[in-house]
């Protein structure tokens, strides 16, 4: 199969990364490393909906710019707007070719939608920790509670 015939899978970093409050607001680049990282299984294994081999775009912003791609991730720094570079993507590829999108961004799914897109949410990618878990600085999966 070849790359343009995989799935196209392009996830909204900053949307996915804020779905969780694991502290990432402290180390927004660290954050989208981490969420790099962990994409690096779907893109042999894809997607529900989406069978592996997927060709998968991590869109990155603002502080997270210049993150490096990785194997079975290639990450795309967008100059502006995520969200701007993301409906470029999915507007450019192929119509006929099968493109999903990872946001909860309602503005952002419409305007993908209209392009032949089919959405999914970030817990496709990013499920929720376990409570009790630790993220990756020692916050625990919700904010802790005000203390009198």
């Amino acid at each position: 199969m070849s790359e343009d015939d995989a799935v196209l899978v392009i996830v909204d970093a900053a949307n996915v990364v804020g779905s969780v409050p694991d502290g990432w607001w402290r180390d927004r680049r660290g954050a989208a490393v981490r969420l790099r990282d962990s994409l690096v299984p779907y893109a042999t294994a894809g997607l529900p909906g989406a069978p592996g081999p997927v060709e998968l775009v991590l869109v990155v912003e603002g502080a997270a710019r210049g993150v490096a791609s990785v194997t079975g991730v290639r990450v795309a720094s967008a100059p502006g707007s995520g969200d701007d570079l993301i409906a470029e993507l999915v507007a450019g590829a192929a119509p006929d070719r099968d493109r999903v999108v990872v946001t909860a961004d309602r503005g952002l799914r419409q305007r993908v939608e209209a392009y032949g897109a089919r959405c999914v949410g970030p817990r496709t990618v990013r499920p929720l920790p376990a409570p009790g878990d630790e993220g990756p600085q020692g916050v625990s999966g919700a904010d802790p509670p005000d203390t009198p």
